[in-house]
Order: structure tokens, then C-alpha cells, then sequence
């Protein structure tokens, strides 16, 4: 039996609506003496990275542990230094992924942002301009629990007020994918501007 035509499209954020461009850290990185990939390494440690994407420590203290890890090697201030720099850049917006969102929504698609974030998200979204540009947010670190748990997509079918049937998911990991597909969501992997016409076809826009 063929899926009802999503009226919701559910879209992460980094990799998908957001991109990050590797060769700022990597500067940072040459600048101040450190391994290359160290920072992304210490940062996303699932130890360390996991209480701040359910909101059990701030995004500050989050970096905060990174610097400590770092300090190690190159001493407390070159770490401080070297982290506060690194967290300035904020990534950048995918044009493409932008109209896709404004052209859902023109089509009276509801649609939301579904991203493990922590609770710098909503500046994040500010500084990008992305304020108004989506019908819901649904920040893990607000919900309590992260993808790919299937409360998580519950807790964002809810509020987009769809059921998840009718809800397109996007995301650039397979094991977000899965889970999306586990509860009742349909779910398309991205890998690129090429998945733009799946989309379109998919929303029937």
C-alpha cells in the first residue's frame, strides 16, 4: 500500500540545513599547535557530548570541558584561546535547503527543524537569519532525549502537529534515518543538492 503524501517535512540541521566549513577548524587548529581533527574529536566524545544534547549541562560548559581536555597539551590559556575562537564560527546556511523550506511552507506544508542542538541553538538560528523560517524547532536539549529515540520523534510529530505518517524526516545519518523510519516517519537520507527533486516530487510541490 503506497504512504499518504507527507504534509509536514521534519529537517535536520547540521549536515542538512546547516553546514560547517572543516577548514576553519583546521586553521585553528595549524594556529595553535594542536592534532589535526582534535577539537571535533574531544567535542563530539559521546561521554561528553550526550549530557549537553539532552540539556543536562550548557552548551558554555560543554566547551568548557573541551578546554580542560585540551589544556593538557597546550595549557589552559592557548586551549581557552583556541576553543573560543573555533566556537565564533557558526557554519552556514544551505541556500537550497532554505527555498525547499520557504517553498513547503508557500504550499501550506508545515515545516520544523529536528536537530540534536544544545541550548545555543536558538542563537545560532538568530545569528543565521533563520528566525521565522520554520514552523517548530524540536532541540533535543529542550525535548530531554536525543535522536534517534523514538520518544524524540514523537515529541516532534506533536509538535508539528501531524501525525507521523504524513511527516517527511531528512537527515544526513543513517542512524537517525533508521530510527525516523522506526517510528512511523517517513525518512530520506541526504547526501546533497542532487535529493532536492526527490523532495520536491515526494511533497508533490
Amino acid at each position: 500500500m503506497a504512504r499518504e503524501r507527507p504534509t509536514a517535512l521534519l529537517l535536520d540541521f547540521d549536515g542538512v540545513l546547516r553546514h560547517w566549513d572543516p577548514a576553519v577548524a583546521a586553521d585553528i587548529e595549524r594556529e595553535y599547535g594542536l592534532a589535526a581533527g582534535v577539537l571535533g574529536e574531544i567535542a563530539m566524545h559521546w561521554g561528553r557530548l550526550q549530557p549537553v544534547l539532552t540539556g543536562q549541562v550548557s552548551h558554555a560548559d560543554w566547551m568548557s570541558s573541551v578546554v580542560d581536555a585540551l589544556s593538557e597539551s597546550v595549557g589552559p590559556q592557548r586551549a581557552r584561546a583556541a576553543v573560543e575562537q573555533w566556537q565564533r564560527y557558526r557554519g552556514e546556511v544551505d541556500a537550497d535547503v532554505l527555498a525547499l523550506v520557504r517553498e513547503a511552507r508557500a504550499a501550506g506544508i508545515r515545516a520544523g527543524l529536528g536537530t540534536n542542538a544544545t541550548d545555543l541553538l536558538d542563537t545560532d538560528l538568530a545569528e543565521l537569519g533563520l528566525v521565522g523560517e520554520l514552523d517548530v524547532v524540536v532541540n533535543s536539549s529542550v525535548v530531554g532525549v536525543h535522536k534517534p529515540a523514538k520518544e524524540y520523534f514523537q515529541a516532534a510529530c506533536a509538535a508539528l502537529e501531524t501525525p507521523p505518517a504524513r511527516v517527511l524526516f531528512v537527515d544526513d545519518e543513517d542512524w537517525a534515518i533508521r530510527g525516523a523510519r522506526a517510528a512511523g516517519l517517513s525518512a530520506y537520507r541526504w547526501s546533497g543538492p542532487e535529493g532536492l527533486r526527490y523532495l520536491r516530487a515526494a511533497l508533490g510541490l
